[in-house]
């Protein structure tokens, strides 16, 4: 699923809302389960990565970064570092171990965040503005993982391009309300 719509339209607050960040009005359901009274349960079946991943990066190394929900999850250090390798070796991130984050380009924090998300192998990937503030290359390599990965997708995007290559149903917000749900191919009119 792909989230439309102009800053400030209600996107970024959804994703929010969607894994219990932020209190709201009415019912949001996933897994067929309130989220306000299962949030915990939930999140541990949804792997999510920020707009900025100056928000989502604070160790001081890439690997105790992916690291970290693993270990949140209490699973043997064994397992952790069988996971860790795991998810870097899919993103091609194998060598960034023991890498400080904030010394990473930009492109190479997303793809760090990426591998955060994935690391508890979750049934659902939220992504807030995943292709913002990538050079070319980058946004098409970041894509093209998106693109392989199995998990069910949510994006929030103004990447009209990526909305097309990964969406097979949108959603345009506009002023904090739904405006249009259903098949993405009304983007194929887009210029």
């Amino acid at each position: 699923l792909i989230i439309l719509g102009p800053n400030g339209s209600g996107k970024t607050t959804l994703l929010f809302c969607l894994v219990g960040l932020l209190e709201y009005k009415g019912v949001v359901k996933i897994f067929g389960k309130e989220v306000k009274q299962n949030s915990y349960e939930i999140r541990k079946k949804i792997g999510f990565v920020f707009e900025d991943p100056n928000d989502q990066l604070f160790n001081l190394t890439v690997y105790e970064d992916v690291a970290f929900a693993l270990r949140q999850q209490k699973l043997p250090e064994e397992e952790v570092k069988t996971k860790v390798s795991s998810v870097l070796e899919k993103l091609g991130l194998v060598g960034y171990e023991n890498r400080q984050p904030f010394h990473l380009s930009y492109g190479e924090k997303k793809k760090v965040c990426l591998a955060v998300a994935l690391a508890t192998q979750p049934e659902i990937l939220i992504l807030d503005e995943p292709t913002n503030n990538l050079d070319p290359a980058s946004r098409r390599e970041f894509i093209s993982l998106l693109k392989n990965l199995p998990q069910t997708k949510i994006i929030s995007t103004h990447d009209i391009d990526l909305a097309k290559q990964l969406g097979n149903k949108i959603s345009i917000f506009n002023n904090g309300k739904l405006v249009y749900f259903g098949a993405s191919k009304i983007l194929d009119n887009e210029s």
